[in-house]
């Protein structure tokens, strides 16, 4: 049985479906119908300045204006004017363009973004790494630095020893150096001494890296928080462009001791690269540390949850506002450091102005 396709309704058919916060009294759990008399579905209505601030879901009529364009989360048929939505998210417009931003989606790599993985597998010469990417990332063995500083091509040898260095479960930091044009799939290095294996400190990851809250990009990344003077030492935050985010006890790290005695070269690598840039064993931590990292976790996670774009800037104003919230609720209360309402109201207010 074929497929009747019927011509669209006059312009002066147009029905206006009201949103819940213009209809205060309509009860929530009413059924609301989604097509008319003739079984046809309903269109909507023209779009407003405000329509960029709308939802929409998988199949929704946008629009059936020529004047927009279309954009990425819209589908528009050659036979037909009807722009419809691929995607669940907020309608955003820019100019004349329509898109859909997903309210949840997978990581896109880019060449350069510096991104926290996690080891999943060793092959033969490389690892494979998950990055939140659809497709598991890959470190050659030839783009890490070997222990002693060794410059040399790797030989048989060196892959029999390769779970020395990183194994299943070891978290990592690198960045992006290549993306197959094919599939996608990222291929990473940590040939610089800031990149490796992470240690001493705690994994988190933030959702919401399509519309929602997530990591800002082209923001510094690698930055520390002084946390000296609530009893803690300094903390450590790397922020991933994946959402993946680790916070750890800072360590002097070899790059600023060969800073220190003129640089990196090729006579002192073998001082600068040890052995101990692939230790699994974590540095002993002070309680006041510990404590310190926690918070910044807290916040971090709250300033996920409200949907609140993660960079250097909103964790060190938010941190700065749990510390002084929580002070004066301890003066005032005698209540303990657990966040409550009013010290997530303050972060949020904090990160937002």
């Amino acid at each position: 049985m074929g497929l009747a396709v019927l011509p669209p309704d006059p312009e002066e058919d147009v029905v206006v479906v009201q949103s819940p916060s213009d209809d205060v009294d309509s009860p929530s759990d009413s059924d609301v119908s989604m097509y008319d008399e003739d079984g046809r579905p309903l269109k909507r209505a023209r779009l407003s300045p405000s329509s960029s601030r709308k939802m929409v879901l998988p199949g929704e009529i946008i629009t059936e204006e020529t004047e927009w364009m279309r954009g990425h989360g819209t589908y528009t048929s050659d036979a037909s004017t009807i722009m419809t939505a691929t995607l669940a998210g907020p309608l955003r417009q820019t100019n004349k363009l329509l898109s859909v931003a997903p309210l949840r989606a997978r990581y896109t790599p880019e060449i350069g973004d510096l991104v926290v993985g996690r080891i999943v597998e060793v092959q033969k010469n490389r690892w494979k790494v998950d990055v939140a990417a659809p497709l598991l990332a890959q470190l050659p063995l030839s783009s890490i630095n070997l222990p002693g500083g060794v410059l040399r091509r790797r030989t048989t040898a060196d892959e029999l020893q390769m779970r020395n260095y990183f194994q299943e479960g070891d978290l990592l930091v690198a960045e992006v150096q290549q993306v197959g044009s094919s599939d996608g799939t990222a291929s990473l290095h940590t040939r610089s001494l800031k990149y490796g294996k992470l240690r001493n400190g705690t994994f988190l990851a933030v959702t919401g890296t399509g519309g929602g809250g997530g990591v800002v990009r082209s923001r510094r990344q690698v930055f520390t928080i002084n946390s000296g003077a609530q009893g803690g030492g300094d903390v450590d935050v790397i922020l991933g462009v994946n959402g993946y985010i680790w916070l750890s006890k800072h360590v002097e790290q070899a790059e600023d001791q060969s800073r220190m005695s003129g640089g990196v070269s090729i006579s002192n690598l073998d001082d600068v690269v040890s052995s101990a840039i692939y230790s699994s064993q974590n540095d002993k931590i002070e309680e006041g540390t510990r404590r310190e990292i926690a918070r910044i976790a807290e916040c971090i996670r709250i300033l996920a949850e409200k949907g609140v774009r993660v960079d250097e800037d909103t964790v060190i104003k938010a941190y700065e506002a749990a510390v002084d919230a929580e002070m004066s609720v301890e003066s005032h209360d005698g209540a303990g450091t657990a966040f409550n309402d009013e010290v997530r109201k303050r972060i949020i207010d904090a990160a937002t102005h």
